[in-house]
């Protein structure tokens, strides 16, 4: 069931209608029941898969907790541990690996036959598992105690606007809202509204429009002229932004109307000036997520630069990794990795300076969003093209065979413009302020108008197709 789907809507109406009238404990057990059929709208049979980690994340925080500072509390927590990783490793990466080891046996001569499964892969399995193993870690770690309510327990890990997509939310934040009677405000309903229209329109306007021209780039064969590759990758960039940011703010604003406020994942992600910043800013709960449960626990900063370096580049090549059963999202990954790197030992070896500054602020930011924006979009030529093939063919585009004016490019160029305009006027206000919900600070008046162009652009121009949400495939 998609967000951006008739059959969302009415389904979103019941459940909300429900909510409304019935007391706490009948909420959470409605809302659950909503969950599952949510989730099984896809295919009911994987929903023995949120039921799997349900209950052995149960049992697991339950027996750390009993267990107190003995070492037997270590196997439950691997027993978590390794029983998400098993399920992730089984559905998203045994096709993956099996032909990866049959190639490297044909590389020394040997003839494998790997074994290959014909499954579907779960949406949104790499979201739930993610959030289910952050429970049983901070129970071990002593940050929380473990709920002894099965259906609170069972609603954190199935809460329907965060489930496929994120935000991959923590239980220390959400645990606690879901156990405790809820108050909903009008602030929360007029925002929670905003955001469900924001999420809509970046979606249905920017992000299915643009993938239009993306798909057009991105499924031509040999060579193309380079400035119609660039104006693909400038459409990917706002694409994936208009897509994957549309999913979070809509999961924000259908859990405020709730009264469950979910953390932000994207925060102007395309106004850095740094790697550091854009992973502080783009897909915030993945990235704190591997900050927290995997880059400390490899040691982080605390051992020297050359361990430090090691660290960033494991986590930001497992990162890419967790994103597709594909080297090309590994390369991302590391692309990523290195540039985090790089960033850092500048830092080390080049102090700012105090003095020196010949030019204003204004323009070095500028510059500097300019080439962050341009490094960023690389890393997407890598993450989007289908296979290395691909990926040198853009490449070759880029560099050898640049056309300033190809057939198609200015086309391409107008409609990126027209598309995402409006997207980025709105966050250069929120950026200037660092307030995501501005648009409640202004006039009225323009306030409205807003809302009335939004509503004209995705009338009139809006993709009503329903189609997909990227990040349901990872």
């Amino acid at each position: 069931m998609l967000f951006n789907s008739f059959e969302f809507v009415i389904f979103f109406l019941i459940v909300y209608a429900l909510y409304r009238i019935l007391p706490h404990k009948a909420q959470n057990l409605m809302l659950l029941a909503a969950s599952y059929f949510f989730y099984g709208f896809w295919d009911w049979r994987f929903l023995s898969l949120i039921g799997y980690s349900t209950l052995i994340d149960y049992f697991c925080g339950l027996r750390i907790e009993t267990l107190g500072v003995s070492e037997k509390r270590k196997k439950f927590l691997w027993l978590s541990i390794g029983s998400h990783l098993a399920i992730l490793g089984f559905f998203k990466y045994f096709n993956f690996f099996a032909g990866n080891l049959q190639t490297l046996a044909n590389l020394f001569g040997f003839h494998l036959d790997s074994p290959t499964l014909n499954i579907i892969l779960p949406v949104g399995i790499s979201f739930y598992t993610f959030q289910a193993m952050s429970y049983t870690i901070d129970v071990y770690r002593g940050k929380m105690k473990p709920t002894r309510n099965l259906i609170d327990f069972a609603l954190y890990i199935a809460f329907f606007p965060q489930l496929v997509a994120g935000p991959i939310e923590r239980a220390t934040s959400l645990l606690p809202q879901i156990s405790r009677k809820r108050i909903i405000t009008e602030q929360q309903t007029d925002e929670g509204l905003w955001l469900i229209f924001w999420g809509f329109f970046k979606k249905v306007f920017v992000a299915d429009n643009l993938a239009n021209i993306v798909n057009a780039v991105f499924s031509r064969t040999g060579l193309v002229s380079g400035s119609e590759t660039l104006m693909g990758l400038y459409a990917f960039a706002f694409q994936i932004y208009g897509d994957f940011s549309g999913y979070s703010d809509i999961a924000r604003g259908t859990a405020k109307l709730m009264g469950i406020e979910l953390m932000v994942n994207f925060k102007f992600p395309y106004f850095v000036t740094n790697p550091r910043e854009f992973w502080k800013n783009w897909h915030i709960s993945l990235s704190t997520w591997l900050k927290d449960y995997l880059y400390v626990p490899l040691g982080g900063n605390r051992h020297g630069r050359r361990k430090t370096c090691r660290n960033i580049f494991l986590t930001m090549f497992l990162g890419g990794l967790w994103h597709g059963a594909a080297w090309t999202f590994a390369l991302w990954g590391a692309y990523h990795g290195i540039l985090l790197i790089l960033h850092r030992t500048v830092e080390w070896f080049l102090p700012k300076r105090q003095s020196g500054n010949y030019f204003p602020r204004s323009v070095k930011n500028g510059l500097g969003i300019f080439l962050m924006f341009h490094v960023t979009c690389f890393g997407w030529l890598l993450f989007r093209s289908q296979n290395f093939s691909q990926i040198s063919d853009c490449l070759k585009s880029l560099f050898l065979n640049f056309l300033p004016f190809g057939p198609d490019a200015a086309d391409y160029g107008l409609s990126i413009v027209f598309y995402a305009w409006l997207l980025l006027l709105v966050e250069t206000f929120e950026k200037r302020k660092e307030d995501l919900l501005i648009v409640f600070r202004w006039p009225a008046l323009a306030r409205w108008a807003l809302f009335i162009l939004m509503f004209y652009l995705i009338a009139f121009w809006g993709e009503f197709g329903a189609r997909g949400f990227i990040y349901f495939q990872f």
